[in-house]
């Protein structure tokens, strides 16, 4: 067997498409239109309504240009509302609809389930460590 299958790359590539995967599969079951990255925005936006959109890309780790077609489609679905800031005429400030808050508190109870799928097999311990290491991981990503 290659030792491609031990890289830590390949194997964090492998985990994401399974994880990806489920949520899909989850969130189709439910008969939820969202993608994990819909999802990643408008969980930011719920923690901190009135936030622009450039640093909503920075807490979800994007670019600009990706998280404004992925506003522009939660706008289309009804689920964020998008305003000029009364700060900066320049910025627009982000806040969840009440059916984008609605939807949310559903998909954040399936989305828990998702993760408990996700990690299937370790216990509290294993789990904890896992998200322990792919923060250490992810902080090695370019600036």
């Amino acid at each position: 067997m290659s030792k491609y299958h031990e890289m830590p790359g390949h194997l964090i590539r492998r985990a994401h498409q399974a994880s990806t995967a489920l949520f899909h599969e989850h969130m189709s079951r439910e008969g939820i239109d969202i993608t994990p990255f819909q999802f990643a925005a408008m969980s930011a936006i719920k923690l901190n309504p009135g936030v622009d959109q450039a640093t909503v890309a920075a807490w979800v780790a994007c670019d600009r240009a990706t998280m404004g077609g992925v506003v522009d489609r939660l706008v289309e679905k009804k689920f964020v509302e998008r305003t000029v800031s009364p700060k900066d005429r320049r910025a627009r400030v982000l806040t969840l609809t009440d059916s984008g808050a609605e939807v949310l508190s559903h998909i954040e109870k399936v989305a828990a389930r998702v993760q408990d799928e996700i990690t299937h097999g370790l216990n509290a311990e294993e789990r904890e460590t896992l998200v322990h290491l792919l923060h250490k991981v992810s902080q090695n990503s370019p600036k």
